[in-house]
């Protein structure tokens, strides 16, 4: 990444630091059992943490993401909203997919529940609604990416599939993808041990799924994810003295 990239991202990250150290500055909460067990210092930097990890896992994510992807020359839009026009016959096959997944009647597989939905060409048309976090488009091809928590629920990934299901009926060209911007199971892909988003996705093998590291390189070409822990530890440098006095 060049250095107008990097001091974007360190900017949306230099205000997200700031903006929680004032909502924690300001937070009065009086917790007398926690202090009593804990200290002051780390009951503070533990509300720091809960508020940080609930600003950042939203708008910021999706900002650094669009920067970065555009950073490669390519055309980035947030929250893109796309109307499909599609086989009635292949809406109801994503409803029988998704039903059967939840239900445990069947294993996720992305490849096999396409085909599925592809084999559906003829009949009435209807139209849906899809929201994409983010929406990319480089070499004339469209990519759909959906970011979720890094432990999504079971309602989220459900509409997910529904949703990435639908723009592939619409444009088997397109790209599509669940993104999670880090994996707290570890390093790789098969360390991915939250298993709620698995009912639905098959988290370690799907192609249509990228964790962590794959989501970041995927954006922005080898190295980006690296280079972005680089940035952080570079603003973490500089705010680590405020979160000290926390507490204080």
């Amino acid at each position: 990444m060049d250095k107008k990239t990097n001091d974007k991202i360190a900017n949306i990250l230099q205000k997200c630091i700031d903006g929680v150290l004032k909502r924690v500055a300001k937070d009065k909460t009086h917790k007398p059992f926690h202090k009593a067990l804990l200290t002051s210092e780390l009951v503070s930097a533990s509300t720091f943490e809960r508020s940080f990890s609930t600003s950042f896992g939203q708008g910021p994510i999706e900002k650094i993401s669009s920067i970065i992807a555009e950073a490669t020359g390519a055309e980035c839009v947030r929250q893109k909203e796309t109307r499909v026009d599609i086989p009635k016959g292949a809406v109801d096959e994503i409803e029988r997919i998704t039903h059967s997944l939840r239900s445990g009647d069947s294993k996720p597989n992305w490849e096999k529940e396409l085909d599925r939905v592809l084999a559906f060409t003829k009949g009435d048309y209807v139209q849906r609604r899809v929201l994409s976090d983010l929406w990319i488009k480089r070499d004339e091809i469209e990519t759909f990416i959906s970011i979720k928590t890094v432990k999504p629920n079971i309602d989220q990934t459900e509409i997910v599939k529904k949703d990435l299901l639908l723009l592939k009926a619409h444009d088997s060209n397109c790209e599509t993808y669940l993104a999670l911007y880090y994996n707290p199971g570890g390093s790789t892909r098969k360390d991915y041990n939250w298993s709620v988003p698995s009912k639905i996705f098959n988290m370690k093998s799907d192609n249509c799924v990228l964790i962590g590291k794959e989501y970041w390189d995927f954006l922005g070409g080898e190295g980006t994810y690296e280079e972005l822990l680089d940035i952080f530890k570079e603003i973490g440098e500089k705010t680590r003295p405020q979160l000290k006095r926390l507490g204080h």
